[in-house]
């Protein structure tokens, strides 16, 4: 009802001296009612741009703060937490805004990304009461969190944030280090089809997204994922303490099979890191053993024997038991030569790649 004939009626009906100014004014708050929801059902259609969404980033270690960096060169007001300060301070340097806690960060956000380490700490930074993110998002806010997790955790997230009239998203992520550098990711995400369609603008940013179906579905496909990883890994690390022992020269080798059905995006990423001795984490073989565990943990669920997976968990157990946790998951090799006492250390790199 236009707002002058409404406040006629309200004229109209105040001169009576029966129910209807209670009519009256319920026909008010239902006009204002209206006016906020088309307020909202407007906005909520409006494309995410720089223009009209804040962000919010929680997690600013070896994935995120590249991951940052896209959308701060893009336009997009961020504001960034992270419990190790100096992590965050690069993103500070080109133009971020530092929050002091998940809440504080949410409150200034329209959409806060996660990525942390551990299902411990997911739970913590957004759900936590007193100081989570979610406690802090206004309504028609969305949580994506894009930490490999457990799928049933996704569902409580999701839950949590639909009580609030929120959103939440699981989208974790894959492509390490150089993927998150070069915005080249790829993204499973599972939640609201709608939601994560609106999120488009953001996830181009950062890689592909894939949608992979209801909540908890894209952590269900980057454990999956996790679980090729882990196999493929093994074989690589095995082909070159074998081609080691025949005699070959490895670089010469990988080269020649990452043509060949043997290639893999492991051999592209790691092949010439593992002959440099170059462990630096580009995934961290602790982050790397809670994936494997969580996968485990799932396959029990659901009546799965992967003994591959298996194994793989119990190579990288081995480099964590060594005190390797916090070298990248291309340090495997160092597991195999300890197996059969040899080393690839003093082999050079002849591949022109």
């Amino acid at each position: 009802m236009p707002v002058p004939l409404l406040l006629r009626s309200l004229s109209l009906c105040l001169s009576h001296h029966s129910f209807t100014p209670t009519l009256s004014l319920s026909l008010l708050t239902f006009h204002r009612r209206s006016m906020a929801t088309t307020t909202t059902t407007s906005s909520t259609s409006e494309p995410i741009s720089p223009s009209n969404t804040r962000v919010g980033w929680i997690g600013t270690g070896v994935m995120g703060r590249s991951m940052c960096s896209h959308l701060i060169k893009a336009g997009y007001t961020l504001t960034v937490f992270n419990r190790t300060l100096s992590k965050a301070q690069p993103l500070l340097d080109m133009g971020a805004h530092l929050a002091h806690s998940p809440l504080e960060l949410a409150s200034k956000s329209d959409v806060v990304f996660s990525i942390v380490g551990y299902p411990s700490d997911v739970r913590s930074v957004l759900l936590d009461p007193n100081s989570g993110a979610l406690s802090g998002l206004r309504h028609g806010g969305i949580l994506v969190d894009m930490t490999t997790s457990e799928p049933s955790l996704a569902a409580e997230i999701s839950a949590a944030a639909s009580a609030k009239l929120c959103a939440a998203i699981d989208a974790p992520v894959s492509g390490g280090d150089l993927g998150a550098k070069k915005g080249t990711l790829a993204i499973f995400a599972g939640g609201d089809e709608s939601v994560v369609n609106r999120l488009s603008p953001l996830f181009a940013l950062l890689g592909k997204v894939n949608y992979m179906g209801a909540t908890g579905k894209g952590q269900f496909a980057k454990l999956a994922n996790q679980i090729t990883i882990a196999s493929t890994m093994v074989g690589l690390v095995e082909g070159m303490v074998y081609a080691h022992k025949a005699g070959l020269d490895v670089g010469l080798f990988l080269e020649a099979i990452s043509s060949g059905a043997a290639g893999s995006k492991s051999l592209d990423l790691y092949g010439n890191r593992i002959l440099k001795r170059d462990f630096d984490p580009g995934f961290y073989v602790n982050h790397f053993v809670k994936d494997l565990g969580i996968c485990l943990k799932e396959c029990q669920n659901m009546g799965l024997a992967l003994p591959g997976l298996a194994l793989a968990q119990q190579l990288y157990l081995s480099l964590k038991a060594h005190g390797e946790g916090n070298l990248g998951t291309q340090a495997l090799i160092l597991a195999l030569e300890r197996l059969n006492n040899v080393s690839l250390e003093s082999v050079a790199v002849t591949s022109s790649s």
